[in-house]
């Protein structure tokens, strides 16, 4: 390991940055000293400009892979290098705005009765049941399920940020089959801190890749047409919650989304929902009668 990549490693972890972030700017940085074959140390600002349009042209990289490379250059000069950039220096690519794919109420339940395991469906019904991410729902652990205040317990989300997911009667009754099932003959019960859904090897947690391919087997099975992951399952917990007359201001905080304008996006997947709404041309009233003048 060369000493800059050290220490770029130590104010990643002096700023917390997630594992997930420290592995994407890694990749990224080597990427652009594999590409010239120097340090990046001894790169111009210009040469870094044409190596972020090589990756938009040449390598078709999506917005968010191109915005992901900038943050970690920016990362790397500004903060390890301790180079300032001027403003405006790699500018962030524009990300289309994209609607989010969503569950009828009817695919959804058409989707849980498809998965293989009880495993996998208390798994994938913690993620829809509760709007959770892929990555909450496989490190919860046992303790994490407060059942006395029908609360999910979420360490660590997204932005390192600790909050509470509802917990429903229906998902209760699905985690507690699953606690059963894990049950030794002789009775022995898992420790509150011993991991909800835990993987084959030993001491470790289900491994997300595994509950996305379970998810898109699902999918496969019940015939539903639509890309089917497990971030789609909490799409669809969202809107259904909308769609059900819940605030918007409680599903933001369900999410543990920091800015109300990224749930807002769940109104407009929502067809119930707009078709609730009314038109102002049906509140301005009927035809105007024509008066007639006297003469």
């Amino acid at each position: 390991m060369t000493p800059r990549r050290k220490r770029m490693l130590e104010d990643m972890q002096l700023r917390n940055l997630s594992p997930e972030t420290q592995r994407a700017y890694v990749h990224y940085i080597y990427g652009l000293a594999r590409y010239y074959h120097s340090s990046p140390e001894h790169l111009s600002l210009e040469e870094i400009r044409e190596y972020q349009l090589y990756l938009i042209n040449v390598r078709r990289y999506s917005p968010e892979s191109v915005n992901a490379f900038v943050s970690a250059a920016k990362f790397l000069y500004n903060a390890t290098l301790e180079t300032p950039w001027p403003e405006g220096a790699l500018p962030r690519a524009r990300v289309p705005q994209k609607l989010p794919v969503v569950l009828s109420p009817a695919e959804t339940e058409e989707f849980f009765q498809h998965v293989c395991t009880i495993r996998y469906r208390a798994a994938l019904m913690t993620a829809y049941g509760a709007g959770l991410r892929v990555s909450e729902v496989v490190r919860l652990r046992v303790g994490d399920i407060d059942s006395s205040r029908m609360l999910i317990r979420i360490r660590q989300g997204k932005g390192k940020k600790d909050r509470y997911a509802m917990l429903s009667p229906r998902l209760l009754t699905v985690l507690r089959c699953w606690w059963h099932s894990r049950m030794t003959p002789a009775g022995h019960k898992p420790s509150p801190e011993d991991w909800l859904f835990p993987g084959f090897s030993r001491g470790s947690h289900m491994n997300t890749e595994s509950l996305q391919t379970a998810c898109g087997e699902a999918a496969r099975l019940a015939g539903i047409g639509k890309r089917v992951t497990v971030h789609t399952l909490r799409h669809s917990f969202a809107t259904h919650m909308l769609e059900g007359g819940t605030d918007i201001r409680i599903i933001q905080a369900l999410l543990g989304h920091a800015s109300i304008q990224t749930t807002t996006r769940y109104v407009a997947v929502s067809p119930n929902t707009i078709a609730r709404a009314s038109s102002p041309l049906d509140r301005i009233g009927g035809p105007r009668k024509t008066t007639k003048t006297r003469r």
